[in-house]
């Protein structure tokens, strides 16, 4: 098998084929070629952090890494990650776009493209006054868009794909958007009106500022509240800037059918974290909350479900094992995830394995496990506050029942499971 593997940049379950009204058509069509999984969740919701953790088969507490500034191997000098795995037993591995975090890139990984390890400084004052002036910025480009990064790096891809290949070969394709600053030829934008577009029904200017499980607004309402009109702008640029990516997309799939080698690769697409659009007066990563923790998953393999929805609750560091098996490798004994080859057959499958997620808040850890039913996240063990969502009845995260008496058992075998 080959492996095109497809991260996509602060990508949120706001896309068509999972029940949104966001023009998706590409990743709509890959899902009825294969299996989108309903829950699934990042283990950082953060890029660094989660395409580390993802990239090396290990959860945050094993690795370590807790922002954007370090490098993968500072913390794990040598493990060996998805795509060096798959250089090592011969595959031709290719990258274009962003697949590890910046300029964190693996230095083993990669036969054709990367980029040189280039390490950024934390921002100083002024830099961080400079972000906040340009924070809450869309554009609407008057041409096609050819020179953005999406583009290009689509470009690359396609011409990837379009070698003639005398070993398997594992090809990245990052996409940049809808990370922010909202960029998209304008006729995206035309797909949507800002005064048609709907707030959330937890939307509010500022998030609360009583629990860490909140926290002041970044990327985007850095530091002040958002009315009604900019929120609704900022949704609209958000959607158009995931149409755009998705076109993008379209002309990446159409490659791969028009190469010949559709039928012996695995096509894997994912967003690296959630993103929130105004869910608790919040904007873009890093809660512990569904819309900052659940991702768009979607795996086409050969010989597999085909149109095919999963209800269980897997993880990002389930890639790794999974794409090992599929490709009839060996994986390495390390790796903290399950291979999703079983609900790829049966994607209602029995299923036992529940999702973690983890963030870091100055000195404050939170950690939080997801089940089918159920969220439970504790903050420095439960010592600042724990958290019970029942998301058959309360969706939306809306109302904590960790004390309450009724669901003490839940507490108990979620406090298991997280322990």
């Amino acid at each position: 098998m080959n492996v095109l593997f497809i991260a996509v940049d602060d990508l949120n379950t706001r896309v068509g084929c999972y029940g949104a009204a966001v023009k998706t058509p590409n990743i709509d069509r890959l899902a009825s070629r294969g299996v989108r999984f309903d829950r699934a969740y990042c283990q950082y919701p953060l890029c660094n952090p989660s395409r580390s953790s993802m990239l090396s088969g290990r959860r945050p507490p094993r690795t370590q890494i807790m922002e954007n500034l370090t490098w993968f191997r500072d913390k794990m000098p040598d493990v060996v990650t998805m795509p060096q795995f798959f250089r090592q037993n011969g595959y031709h591995t290719m990258v274009s776009g962003k697949i590890f975090h910046g300029g964190l890139d693996d230095d083993k990984a990669w036969d054709t493209g990367g980029t040189p390890l280039s390490r950024q400084a934390p921002r100083n004052p002024a830099q961080q006054k400079d972000r906040e002036k340009t924070a809450d910025r869309w554009l609407a480009l008057d041409d096609a868009g050819a020179q953005t990064a999406d583009v290009r790096n689509t470009n690359r891809a396609i011409e990837l794909l379009k070698q003639k290949h005398t070993k398997p070969f594992f090809l990245a394709a990052g996409f940049a958007k809808p990370h922010v600053p909202f960029l998209a030829p304008r006729k995206y934008f035309d797909l949507y009106d800002p005064a048609q577009m709907e707030l959330p029904p937890d939307f509010r200017p500022l998030p609360p500022a009583d629990s860490p499980a909140y926290r002041t607004n970044f990327d985007i309402f850095i530091r002040r509240p958002a009315s009604e009109t900019e929120a609704r702008q900022m949704i609209a640029g958000y959607y158009a800037a995931t149409s755009f990516m998705d076109a993008e997309l379209g002309r990446l799939l159409d490659a791969l059918d028009a190469s010949g080698h559709r039928g012996n690769t695995v096509v894997v697409f994912f967003g690296d974290h959630g993103f929130h659009l105004g869910e608790k007066g919040m904007w873009s990563k890093m809660s512990l909350f569904e819309a900052s923790t659940r991702v768009p998953l979607i795996i086409s393999a050969p010989g597999m479900t085909v149109g095919g929805v999963s209800p269980r609750t897997v993880e990002l560091v389930d890639l790794y094992p999974t794409l090992a098996d599929l490709c009839g490798l060996r994986a390495p004994a390390s790796l903290d995830g399950e291979s999703l080859g079983p609900l790829l057959k049966n994607p209602r499958a029995e299923w036992k394995h529940p999702a973690y997620s983890y963030i870091r808040r100055g000195q404050t850890m939170g950690a939080s496990v997801r089940t089918e039913r159920y969220r439970y996240t504790e903050w420095d063990g439960g010592q600042r506050g724990a958290e019970l969502y029942d998301h058959d009845r309360d969706p939306r995260e809306s109302n904590n029942l960790a004390a309450s008496a009724s669901h003490s058992s839940a507490v108990a075998e979620h406090k298991r499971l997280l322990a």
